[in-house]
């Protein structure tokens, strides 16, 4: 990489976006400079250097020129930003995501308005209250999305076909290989694709709720949901991440998907076979990480055998 692109994407993010788009992102990578100081321009920001690592995009702390803190976050994937900045847009009324300020749909560029200090859950490491879990997961659901944009996002079972092919391919080429079973992820995957295609209780969905998505905006915004996948399903499905995060024992599994299950208004146990069925993925990531040996690990494994 020209030290220009290593100022804006470190060697990890560029095997990262090289994975996710191919060989091909390289040549998108080179020109990313050149991209940056033209959207800066157009947008009269100042950069400020590298945000947290985005999966499928680079993301670069600036300002702009009346001092507001901002994210641009730019994907060599055009289609990818314009979804995330519409569904961001009819979320934010609920004050649970990050106002949108600028799109350029042709240049895959989003410039969002920036959350407190941008550390997310899973930086700051200390599992939230399931009430407050709950309560951003319900806000977000209950805001009334117009049916043309509904009918814009994917089916759940779309999203959980991709999810569980990916995974597969991460099982295969990690150290999960030994560790998880192809037969559980694929089980896994069966009883996900059957609790997707139900048809109660169907809302907007982000799609990737995890600790890496969600922000801490301190006492005025509270938690604040970042990088939707959105999707329309089950509103259970939500809350899979908060159930099995960092949780060693049944019995707070049980605690967790309780409140969860109570506050969203979903069936405790429909909760809990979606934590079952997402088991083995947790699995694959843990043993990917080299914490097979962990009770944490343990127990997504029981949980995926249930």
């Amino acid at each position: 990489m020209s030290d220009a692109t290593m100022q804006l994407v470190d060697d990890r993010q560029r095997k990262r976006l090289i994975r996710r788009f191919g060989s091909g992102v390289i040549d998108w990578l080179t020109g990313l400079p050149a991209l940056v100081d033209d959207l800066a321009s157009e947008w009269k920001l100042s950069i400020e250097g590298p945000a947290p690592h985005g999966q499928t995009s680079v993301v670069l702390h600036c300002r702009r020129a009346d001092g507001e803190a901002g994210i641009l976050k730019i994907s060599p994937d055009p289609g990818l930003g314009t979804s995330e900045a519409r569904i961001l847009r009819v979320w934010e009324s609920s004050g649970r995501v990050p106002a949108v300020w600028e799109v350029d749909a042709e240049r895959g560029a989003v410039l969002l308005e920036a959350i407190g200090d941008g550390r997310t859950v899973a930086l700051i490491g200390e599992v939230p209250p399931m009430e407050d879990i709950g309560s951003l997961i319900a806000d977000l659901h209950a805001v009334d999305v117009p049916c043309d944009e509904l009918g814009e996002l994917h089916p759940l079972v779309s999203r959980m076909n991709f999810i569980f092919d990916m995974w597969e391919r991460q099982r295969q080429d990690g150290a999960a290989a030994d560790h998880v079973p192809a037969a559980l992820l694929h089980h896994g995957h069966a009883r996900a694709r059957a609790l997707a295609q139900g048809e109660d209780n169907l809302v907007p969905l982000h799609g990737d709720l995890h600790p890496g998505n969600v922000i801490d905006g301190g006492p005025e915004r509270g938690l604040v949901a970042v990088d939707p996948r959105a999707c329309v399903g089950d509103a259970a499905a939500d809350a899979i991440d908060w159930v099995l995060w960092k949780v060693t024992s049944k019995e707070e599994v049980e605690r967790r998907a309780d409140t969860l299950a109570s506050v969203i208004g979903v069936p405790r146990d429909r909760l809990l076979e979606w934590c079952r069925a997402s088991a083995p993925i947790f699995a694959v990531a843990n043993a990917n990480r080299g914490r097979v040996d962990t009770d944490h690990f343990r127990l997504l494994m029981e949980l995926s055998a249930c």
